[in-house]
């Protein structure tokens, strides 16, 4: 009962309040912990890199649920009136909803002001390149960024949490963060060779439960199967093709992929009814693990 009431007062403290600054944030303390640690295991012949990239990994991911399993503990030990509402504040970090639809909004909104503007809101959304993005294409990108962060920012945090309380959580927060870090190719190929791909792993479920949230009758799961694998990432593509086809429109990135080639590109009323869309799947996301806890 404790964990349910978490997530939904978590919830509501995500709505009402968003995120802390980074100076209170605990993720953006792990990230500056974990930055130095990156860096010196990037700089090593690729062997070594590889072997001190998967040990700091365990090492920052198994302190972190360590770390968290031991808040938990302390916490079941309280009255309810006071261990259920600092749950809540342990679990919200987690998961970044209000921030996430707010930021694709605010892509669309500098649009109105002018295509550069767009494209430098969309930069603080995405990784990519978006200098040479037209308009269509940063909405496209928008859109693919609200459907993969559904997952990594609110369908995966969610899953964990319903499966191992605060340590899933957190283990996912600190693996998911050290993916965005150093799961990249180039300089970080072999550092974060064993981050990407335990992202990939811990993301595999998540994932499709997020596509699944998004999906409806009349999206053909064939059709959903065949546009999820086109993109490099095992993961990504699931809830991607399925916003995709959902909302009738292509998305994809410039030279690599194209989900849902032959249909029209988005224009601004496809932004309004992918939030529309992702805002009802989020809701969902709620409800289903705040069930799944009192399943537990």
């Amino acid at each position: 009962m404790v964990s349910a009431g978490a997530v939904v007062l978590a919830w509501a403290l995500d709505a009402r309040c968003g995120e802390p600054r980074d100076a209170w944030h605990p993720v953006a303390w792990f990230g500056r912990l974990a930055a130095p640690a990156g860096r010196a295991a990037r700089a090593l012949p690729p062997p070594a890199a590889f072997a001190a990239g998967a040990a700091l990994w365990c090492v920052l991911v198994g302190g972190t649920a360590a770390a968290a399993w031991s808040l938990q503990a302390w916490l079941r030990g309280l009255p309810t009136w006071l261990g259920l509402p600092l749950l809540a504040l342990a679990l919200k970090p987690t998961f970044a909803w209000r921030m996430l639809s707010c930021e694709v909004q605010a892509v669309e909104a500098a649009l109105a002001d002018g295509l550069d503007a767009g494209r430098q809101r969309l930069a603080r959304l995405c990784s990519r390149d978006v200098s040479r993005l037209d308009a269509a294409r940063v909405r496209e990108t928008a859109i693919e960024s609200l459907a993969e962060n559904l997952n990594d920012s609110l369908v995966a945090p969610l899953f964990w949490f319903a499966v191992a309380g605060l340590p899933g959580a957190w283990a996912w927060r600190a693996a998911n963060t050290l993916d965005a870090m150093w799961g990249y190719r180039g300089p970080w190929e072999w550092a974060g060779k064993w981050a990407a791909r335990a992202d990939d792993v811990l993301a595999w479920l998540p994932a499709r439960l997020a596509a699944a949230l998004l999906w409806r009758p009349s999206v053909a799961p064939a059709a959903l199967w065949r546009e999820a694998r086109r993109t490099p990432s095992p993961n990504g593509g699931w809830p991607m093709a399925a916003m995709a086809l959902r909302l009738g429109v292509r998305l994809g990135k410039p030279g690599v992929y194209a989900l849902n080639r032959g249909a029209p590109v988005p224009d601004a009323a496809a932004v309004q009814r992918a939030l529309r869309l992702a805002q009802r799947a989020a809701c969902a996301a709620f409800v289903v693990a705040g069930l799944a806890t009192l399943a537990r």
